[in-house]
């Protein structure tokens, strides 16, 4: 998945929670075997949750009005994660044409137990954000646009501002040409964990009340005042969409 120079062994440097190669490519932590044992308890513990879930969807994009829809980018806030891999495979995956999905996760040691669980939920994981491997998983996730795949991205991870919008889902529906589809949910029953984004916690037997938005549709040409509009504007649909 990621290309490296093999000139020499990785070298980890001190402080980081990443490996970087000779040839100037970052690696991304692998997950550890604790962690890929406590991906499986959380997934195990996701679905068992999700299966007493009473799921609602809104659905304002009209994206899927007429017929399977063609690949897309999904967005939703980080602390919206807990059920977004279920409501996907609820309500998209049936009615998309997608052969599967890629998400970007962080290449830290945190995001490698986030990359376990994603491969629980049969999603490729991407490892990168705009401090690591940032232009690195801009060409893996292009890659994986390019062979189909719907992507998806939590465009205020992995360490914020909360509900804010970072460029970077703007620059990947740019270069891939696929539209951004914004999507959120409200809880009925939850426990927001004091976390730097509230993570959202669903209770069992809870209401989902899934929502997602008008398309984001950024042209290839556009300058950076509008790349900047369209990213102001996927910020307050985004907003208004989780009701917080």
């Amino acid at each position: 998945m990621v290309a490296a120079s093999r000139a020499s062994p990785p070298v980890k440097p001190a402080g980081g929670g990443r490996r970087r190669r000779s040839g100037g490519v970052v690696v991304p932590n692998a997950p550890r075997w604790h962690q890929r044992l406590g991906a499986w308890l959380i997934f195990a513990l996701v679905r068992a949750v999700s299966a007493t879930v009473r799921y609602r969807l809104t659905d304002r994009s009209a994206y899927y009005d007429h017929g399977p829809a063609g690949p897309a980018i999904y967005c939703v806030w980080h602390n919206r994660l807990a059920l977004c891999l279920t409501s996907y495979y609820r309500y998209v995956k049936p009615r998309s044409r997608a052969p599967g999905l890629a998400a970007l996760v962080s290449a830290s040691r945190d995001g490698a137990l986030l990359a376990a669980i994603l491969e629980c939920f049969g999603v490729q994981p991407v490892r990168g954000s705009s401090s690591r491997r940032g232009p690195q998983a801009l060409l893996e996730l292009s890659g994986w646009a390019e062979r189909g795949y719907d992507l998806a991205i939590t465009p205020d991870g992995p360490r914020g501002p909360r509900y804010v919008v970072q460029e970077g889902v703007i620059g990947l529906a740019q270069v891939t040409g696929l539209p951004i589809v914004p999507a959120s949910y409200r809880l009925g029953w939850k426990v927001r964990l004091r976390s730097w984004d509230g993570f959202q916690v669903p209770l069992p037997f809870s209401r989902c009340d899934v929502v997602t938005g008008a398309l984001v549709c950024v042209p290839r040409d556009a300058a950076e005042a509008e790349r900047e509009a369209l990213r102001q504007g996927l910020e307050r649909t985004l907003r208004e969409l989780g009701g917080d």
